[in-house]
């Protein structure tokens, strides 16, 4: 599937959670995932059982927590929404701090922040610990859809070729006296980004030709790869058993 690609969300490591097969971790994530939704959000304690079940994978792993938070930062929109649901909920109201809130528009907000949180941070523990092209083949082995996989692939292979061709042509914007901080230079910007868009056509254009000269035929080639041991399964399953107990106790006692 090509040259491996670094990205910003992998952190390499050797340690027992970056050694396991990506398939076995992408269910483990989806699995876990899938509890922290179905937990009642009035099981306040039960969340917390989550965060500590993460922290757990990432001492395992060696993530430390300040590389984890810098990157969860990504869900900050979803915080602005969430913030507004206490002041335009609906009624039966309550009083804090000289404030007007929403009971339902604080559990609301509390669900979206809790559930939010945790699925971003299982989702950053699995980028973490799994190689971008290791994805794309646990997927593979995991029977995703064939053109998913494909259109994922040259996504991956030539973001990098774009990213660098960007700074090519911003570079020789400035070399040319262009000042992106002037609001008149708008305009070179824009015609910037068109020209952009028309070479990465173009460049796709060759790349397909040259794909096809060489025989392709609209699939991603298969891997020889052995398939996850029962024990690897058994290991990485058992995050999402932990996060199952966890989501049936909270929906007992709400």
């Amino acid at each position: 599937m090509g040259a491996g690609h670094s990205h910003p969300l992998y952190l390499p490591g050797v340690s027992v959670v970056h050694r396991l097969p990506a398939e076995v971790k992408i269910v483990a994530a989806f699995l876990t995932v899938l509890c922290v939704v179905a937990t009642p959000r009035e099981a306040f304690w039960a969340f917390g059982g989550y965060l500590l079940l993460l922290a757990a994978v990432w001492v395992a792993a060696r993530i430390p927590p300040g590389w984890m938070a810098r990157r969860a930062l990504i869900e900050a929109p979803f915080v602005v929404l969430a913030i507004l649901l206490p002041f335009t909920g609906p009624d039966p109201r309550f009083d804090w701090a000289g404030m007007s809130l929403s009971h339902t528009g604080v559990l609301g907000a509390w669900n979206i922040l809790a559930k939010g949180t945790l699925g971003v941070l299982t989702s950053l523990t699995l980028a973490a610990t799994t190689p971008m092209r290791d994805l794309l083949l646990g997927l593979q082995r995991l029977r995703a859809p064939a053109l998913v996989l494909t259109i994922a692939t040259l996504m991956l292979r030539y973001a990098d070729v774009i990213a660098g061709e960007a700074r090519r042509m911003r570079l020789a914007r400035i070399a040319r006296g262009h000042d992106p901080r002037f609001l008149w230079q708008a305009g070179a910007t824009a015609r910037g980004i068109g020209s952009l868009f028309v070479r990465s056509y173009e460049r796709g254009e060759r790349v397909h030709l040259a794909m096809l000269s060489r025989g392709w035929t609209g699939t991603m080639p298969t891997t020889g790869a052995p398939a996850a041991a029962r024990a690897q399964w058994i290991a990485a399953l058992a995050v999402p058993a932990v996060a199952a107990a966890l989501a049936v106790a909270g929906m007992m006692t709400t």
